[in-house]
């Protein structure tokens, strides 16, 4: 929640500080990237409101808890970026075909500022969502290593124009359009995969077979089970849930399969952290199944 909010205030600084020294300077490389911060403003107070609804306990609506929340949030940063990644082509595209406007070092100042600023709070949120496996501030990251490319495009564009002012080269001025594209095309990218990220979640992709194998192992090691009848594991926004069929000794008693049963949830668990969640179902298994 921390992070979230840094990063929404953060935001709200920055925009401010874009636009008013971009309209000021007239500078296009820097109104556009004000832009693209005004629209992670919104996807910074989405990812808040997500991380709040996630953290609720599971209810009778919700039996499975409340953990896509950060998940469709996450989606939600995905389109965001997608949109203003296509702006930033189309506006920049549309300079080059008008006069160079005249570079000021305030504007190139603001653009180094949001460049280190994003920079770390990049850093920061990744570390943080990683360590909590929190989808919706892996997301806030990466829309800050976006700003970072987009304040790189910016740094670069404006210090071209003033370099071809001071040097008298008049096509160093068009250095900004053209670094905002190939930003723009990364933009676009990390969107992409953010998207289809969040669109695997949502329709509920099993893990990858590696990880499927582990827990295998981990459930053929339990005493008494036998064989696995089907094994599937998926995300559920910060937390993972199992769901297994297992054959146990068809003479075994009801309470015998039921511990064992507990047994299985305790070990994959204990084996991995982000499992919440284990859906246990017992088949009888007998000699002759072999």
């Amino acid at each position: 929640m921390v992070a979230a909010a840094i990063g929404l205030v953060s935001n709200v600084v920055l925009t401010v500080l874009k636009f008013g020294v971009g309209f000021v300077f007239r500078s296009p490389s820097l109104i556009a990237d004000g832009a693209h911060n005004a629209a992670d403003v919104i996807a910074s107070a989405a990812t808040l409101g997500s991380m709040r609804v996630s953290k609720q306990p599971a209810d009778e609506e919700h039996p499975y808890g409340h953990g896509k929340a950060e998940v469709i949030a996450s989606g939600v940063v995905a389109v965001i970026l997608f949109i203003i990644g296509l702006y930033m082509i189309y506006h920049s595209i549309v300079s080059l075909f008008e006069p160079a406007v005249e570079a000021h070092w305030l504007s190139f100042a603001a653009a180094v500022l949001s460049l280190v600023w994003k920079q770390v709070l990049y850093i920061y949120t990744i570390r943080i969502g990683r360590r909590e496996n929190s989808k919706a501030l892996i997301a806030t990251a990466y829309d800050h290593l976006s700003d970072v490319y987009a304040s790189l495009a910016a740094v670069i564009g404006i210090g071209a124009a003033i370099a071809g002012q001071l040097y008298s080269l008049p096509f160093a001025q068009y250095g900004d359009p053209l670094a905002s594209i190939v930003v723009s095309l990364l933009i676009i990218k990390i969107a992409i995969d953010m998207g289809r990220e969040s669109m695997g979640i949502l329709m509920e992709r099993n893990l990858p077979e590696e990880k499927i194998k582990e827990y295998s192992q981990i459930i053929l090691n339990v005493p008494h089970v036998k064989r696995i009848d089907r094994i599937r594991a998926r995300e559920h926004g910060h937390y993972t849930i199992v769901d297994v069929r297992v054959g146990l000794p068809g003479e075994l008693s009801i309470q015998e399969g039921h511990d064992t049963a507990r047994k299985i949830k305790q070990a994959l668990m204990a084996h991995d952290e982000e499992i919440q969640e284990v859906l246990i179902h017992l088949n009888p298994w007998y000699d002759t199944d072999a």
